[in-house]
């Protein structure tokens, strides 16, 4: 053996399972078999000595964790992080690690005590050497990551775990040679695993199912093209087999016991070191000031848990508790956030909550100039209902006209401020951009009176549904037929078709050539393209069903993104919108009518503001139809059932019987009513249409 990559292990002479500090060792304290976590250590330390140096480190009574040497500190060179261990019951290790490192000679950076940070535990080197990843979340603070990016010399990619299984970084994610990454995206947030496919190509991120994550196999030990785990599924196996790994199963199963396998019990000492690499760490951190009632209003808990859900951390550099009942609280709060994108956001909600920044620290906010009519900067302030104040000259300059989802516009010079719709923008008008130098005023009444519950314009669940098979399987027939005949299907819908998840399953029907025209107002638009650009629909997370932090905003920046493009079309052809209904409308040529109201945003270039144009629009389109489906849209499909002549069927799909009440009471015999969930009729439609053959050939998109 010639290989020059060393690790570092240590004998497993005191390891049990002696305390619960993650979810693995519930329910297995002392039930590890000692003999048998000596063999299969033994056994693992022999493969790793066949392809690589193994180095030792003494056991010590009491410490019995000291065996998972991957938390000992974080090496590069010469110089090591030294782990600074989340809980007692492991910090009694530190001392031993910190000794074998000095007696090798190596330079000791050490972290404050207060600051946790579990070495290649929660750090783990692009096996390219390009960068180093980092996670945060259970065991490792993300304050630790600009220190280590500066001792090492390294850019530092900030990683947050989410699932308590995974707690270390090493138990998910697996760096490979050649650029290849073995993990498990389900523990990690939206924002890393976005970070994670911007670093690695789709080619080279090897993604695995829960069944391998919860058996290790992400924790690793990687050696040249030699993968060495506990356990793989044979899918894993052939997966790593085509791009040339050759893997290596060495029973771990007494050390899962206490969260850990291969990875967790070696440390690369030797990592590779590109000499063009240097330190850079996207974290940033800024400090915020609360005052108020902020223990018995909740104000205080509702921010740190805004922080730390939004992907950040935080620390309390002061606070100053009210004395007596009707006297405030103050306090001082540091906020860290793995990226600039992350902290705006952040900072935005923290804002809405009457967080300030220190006094004199922002003398002026940050502004763009408008230079297209009704199109905002990038990265504009969306104003909510509360007063709103900013920072003009070092003078805080109350905001006219307030009202929400508006940009705010500035004049330096007769030192005003006032909230203005997109549509209303002109050239030149100077636009709030960031968050610098903004801050909500609220009496301290309204503080106390606010509901805990963050600001959403969804919180409630879709109604119950009954069964619908039998009418489904009827007009996925029809549709077919008609599709078949080159007929005509008109749909009608409205936002809830995003909402309730239908979404993917219009835009496989306008695909397949189901959909001749689609009517519609703007929401249904903004909602889906929405989800097609940030995977949300009035800032509910459409995969996991939860609000997301300050996503209330996302429709705006929707809009004022289409708005730039010029039209819809213009955004698939721009390459900027790639899924969708509205995609799928424009690359298949399928037509489409979106009739504004007074309640729109924006509104969309597309969307028809004039309402007898829209109505001529909507008839236009209906001309020929042999059946219009309508879904969930009460107005727009009461009023496409008023233009449209007897003859044509309807179906008309809403989970309130009142809308289907109102639309068979205009006579119209052929129309047929679906109370039930938009979503659900629609995964059942496309279900029964698969279930269908015809000879019919799909047109090619343009």
């Amino acid at each position: 053996m010639s290989s020059t990559i060393r690790f570092l292990m240590c004998p497993p002479d005191y390891y049990d399972v002696d305390y619960v500090i993650n979810p693995w060792m519930e329910g297995n304290v002392h039930k590890s078999s000692r003999d048998r976590a000596v063999e299969q250590w033994h056994q693992l330390f022999h493969i790793i000595k066949e392809h690589a140096i193994v180095d030792l480190v003494k056991p010590q009574p009491g410490v019995p964790d000291m065996v998972f040497t991957a938390n000992a500190g974080l090496v590069l060179g010469n110089n090591v992080v030294l782990s600074r261990f989340y809980h007692k019951e492991r910090q009694g290790e530190e001392p031993f690690f910190k000794q074998w490192f000095e007696e090798q000679g190596y330079r000791v950076y050490e972290l404050p005590k207060d600051l946790p940070f579990e070495g290649a535990g929660d750090a783990l080197f692009d096996r390219e050497g390009r960068w180093l990843w980092a996670g945060y979340g259970f065991r490792s603070e993300l304050e630790t990551h600009p220190m280590i990016a500066r001792w090492l010399d390294i850019e530092v990619l900030s990683l947050r775990l989410m699932d308590e299984r995974f707690y270390h970084l090493d138990t998910c994610f697996c760096p490979l040679s050649d650029g290849y990454l073995l993990y498990y995206p389900g523990a990690f947030d939206s924002y890393s695993n976005r970070l994670i496919e911007l670093r690695v190509p789709n080619e080279k991120r090897i993604a695995i199912k829960e069944e391998d994550a919860v058996n290790f196999a992400c924790n690793a030990v990687n050696i040249d093209h030699i993968i060495i785990l506990n356990k793989a599924s044979d899918e894993l196996k052939q997966q790593l087999g085509a791009v040339g790994f050759q893997l290596i199963e060495t029973p771990l199963t007494e050390f899962m016991k206490a969260g850990g396998a291969a990875k967790c019990l070696t440390l690369r000492v030797t990592e590779p070191i590109r000499e063009e690499v240097h330190a850079g760490a996207a974290v940033e951190s800024r400090v915020i000031r609360m005052e108020g009632h902020l223990l018995d209003a909740g104000l205080i808990n509702q921010a740190l848990d805004l922080i730390v859900e939004g992907g950040g951390s935080f620390q309390v550099l002061s606070f100053n508790l009210g004395e007596q009942r009707q006297s405030t609280s103050s306090a001082e709060v540091k906020v860290t956030a793995p990226s600039h994108d992350v902290m705006e956001t952040l900072m935005s909600q923290l804002i809405d909550l009457g967080a300030l920044p220190p006094p004199q620290e922002v003398c002026d906010i940050n502004y763009e100039v408008v230079t297209q009519a009704g199109v905002a900067p990038d990265d504009f302030y969306v104003t909510t209902i509360y007063p709103t104040e900013v920072r003009v000259k070092c003078t805080w300059v109350r905001v006219q006209n307030q009202r929400m989802d508006a940009a705010i516009v500035v004049d330096e010079e007769t030192m005003t401020a006032q909230c203005k719709l997109l549509r209303d923008l002109k050239p030149g008008d100077r636009v709030v951009v960031g968050v610098e130098g903004i801050r909500t005023i609220r009496k301290t009444e309204s503080r106390e009176q606010r509901n805990t519950q963050e600001f959403s314009f969804m919180g409630a669940g879709v109604s119950s549904e009954r069964r619908v098979e039998l009418v489904v399987e009827q007009i996925a027939w029809e549709l077919r037929q008609i599709r078949d005949q080159r007929g005509k299907v008109v749909v009608t819908a409205g936002p809830v078709v995003i909402h309730t998840g239908g979404g993917e399953h219009l835009s496989k029907l306008i695909r397949e050539g189901y959909v001749q025209a689609l009517l519609g107002g703007n929401a249904i638009a903004v909602h889906d393209i929405e989800q097609a650009l940030l995977g949300t629909s009035l800032g509910v997370d459409m995969k996991r069903g939860v609000s997301v932090r300050g996503g209330h905003r996302h429709h705006l920046k929707v809009i004022n993104t289409i708005r730039r493009c010029g039209s819809i079309a213009n955004a698939v052809e721009q390459g900027v919108l790639t899924s969708g209904i509205f995609y799928e409308c424009v690359r298949h040529r399928v037509p489409f009518a979106l009739a504004g109201s007074i309640r729109d945003d924006g509104p969309l270039p597309d969307t028809q503001m004039d309402l007898i144009k829209a109505q001529e629009e909507y008839a236009r389109l209906i001309q020929g139809a042999d059946l219009i489906l309508m879904l969930s849209s009460m107005l727009h499909s009461i009023g496409v059932g008023n233009m449209t002549p007897a003859g044509v069927k309807m179906v008309c799909v809403d989970i309130n019987p009142a809308v289907v009440t109102k639309l068979s009471d205009r006579g119209s015999i052929e129309s047929v009513g679906v109370v039930t969930d938009v979503g659900l009729f629609l995964s059942l439609l496309v279900q029964q249409l698969n279930k269908l053959t015809s000879p019919y050939q799909i047109a090619q998109p343009v």
